[in-house]
């Protein structure tokens, strides 16, 4: 029988993943076997944290916008401050009324006494 030598394809196929872990550290970029456990991880991660991130900034905007909507000049709640956004139909998203909380207070002041009236 003859002698069959391993090609290159099992060789490229780990040198990809070599390529995926070259910035980890140790073992972790040299051995095969350590390597595909570690991108595996590093993938479940990175997809658990792409959710996380929404989640946290989320909380960020709203945190922001109670804090302005608190300080002076204004005696609502974060709730009740929504909740007749709604019902005025001034359909600002989160992320714009944080940006609004942060530079510009006088204009957070101007949309609730709107929402007020």
């Amino acid at each position: 029988m003859t002698r069959i030598k391993r090609g290159y394809i099992a060789r490229r196929r780990r040198t990809k993943i070599r390529l995926f872990a070259s910035s980890f550290r140790g073992a972790h970029s040299r051995l095969t076997r350590t390597i595909t456990q570690q991108r595996i991880r590093a993938l479940v991660s990175a997809h658990r944290d792409r959710g996380r991130k929404k989640r946290d900034f989320r909380r960020l905007w709203i945190t922001r916008i109670n804090a302005g909507i608190r300080g002076k000049g204004v005696s609502h709640r974060y709730n009740i401050f929504i909740k007749n956004l709604y019902e005025k139909q001034l359909l600002l998203n989160r992320k714009i009324l944080a940006q609004i909380a942060i530079s510009n207070r006088s204009c957070l002041y101007t949309i609730s006494n709107e929402i007020i009236k």
